[in-house]
Parts: C-alpha cells; structure tokens; sequence
C-alpha cells in the first residue's frame, strides 16, 4: 500500500515557531502580523503533541524575528520555541518571554477607557508573567489571559 502521508517541505533560511497551543494560532499569526509578509508561510494546527495534545506550529521562508517581536506571542503562546533555520538546519533555539510592557497588541476590557474611546494605543504593564495578567497604563483595570482580546 502507497504511503498517503502529506509533509511539509523543510525550509532553507528561516524561522520555525512551534509549540503553539492549537487554539492560539490566529492570534500568533496577528500579533506577528504575518498576513503581511509576502514570503512563504506554511502553519499547521490540531497537530498531535505529547506535551500539550494539540498544537500548531508555522514555518517562515526567509524571515527572521527581533527579540521584542517574538516575546509578544507570549502573551498567547507562553510555551511556544523558535528555531532559526540555516541551510536546512536548526542554527539556533529561543523561547519566547512575556516582556514588561505591552503597547498596541491587546485590548484594554474597561468600556469606559480612553483607549476604547479615543484614538489612543494601548500600553499595559505585565503584572504577572505566569497567568498572563495586565494592568492598563491609563485606566489601571486588569485584564487576565482569559479576558484578553489582540487588536
């Protein structure tokens, strides 16, 4: 019987993010702000994982992340590792962490902040990196993992 197995290429020069929790992947996609890029993007998601039960993981052709922009997914992938691809193979391993300050990504859930208000961005303050916890810098309301809305 013929091996009806699909696989996805490797990729020569680029960035592989995985370990990302399955329900997490658009929102990877948006903080990253992939739909941008004009290189190859390959994802997957509801992929098998020991660790997590599902997972997604993307591949980018010739794209390279800063530090800063990667530790934004932490906000929605705390778990999620990178590894940078040269010639077809891993050169380098990072994990993502949740920065100090979050500006434009999420969200501020009071109604009554100016930021839902006004053409203002956004700006938090991580207030605990383990539960994901925000306090917004103008109105001081907390806003949680669960409540959390990416922009």
């Amino acid at each position: 019987m013929k091996d009806k197995t699909l696989s996805v290429s490797a990729i020569k020069e680029g960035t592989v993010i995985d370990h990302i929790p399955a329900d997490s992947l658009f929102d990877v996609l948006s903080i990253l702000r992939l739909d941008e890029l004009e290189s190859q993007i390959t994802f997957g998601t509801n992929l098998k994982s020991e660790k997590y039960g599902k997972k997604a993981i993307i591949k980018l052709e010739g794209k390279f992340f800063m530090d800063d922009e990667i530790n934004r997914i932490a906000l929605v992938a705390p778990e999620a590792k990178l590894n940078i691809i040269r010639d077809y193979k891993v050169d380098e391993k990072k994990v993502v962490g949740l920065p100090d300050e979050i500006i434009g990504i999420a969200k501020c859930m009071n109604p009554k902040c100016v930021t839902n208000n006004e053409t203002v961005t956004t700006k938090f303050k991580v207030i605990d990196k383990k539960v994901v916890t925000l306090k917004c810098h103008y109105c001081e309301k907390l806003t949680d993992k669960k409540h959390l809305k990416i922009i």
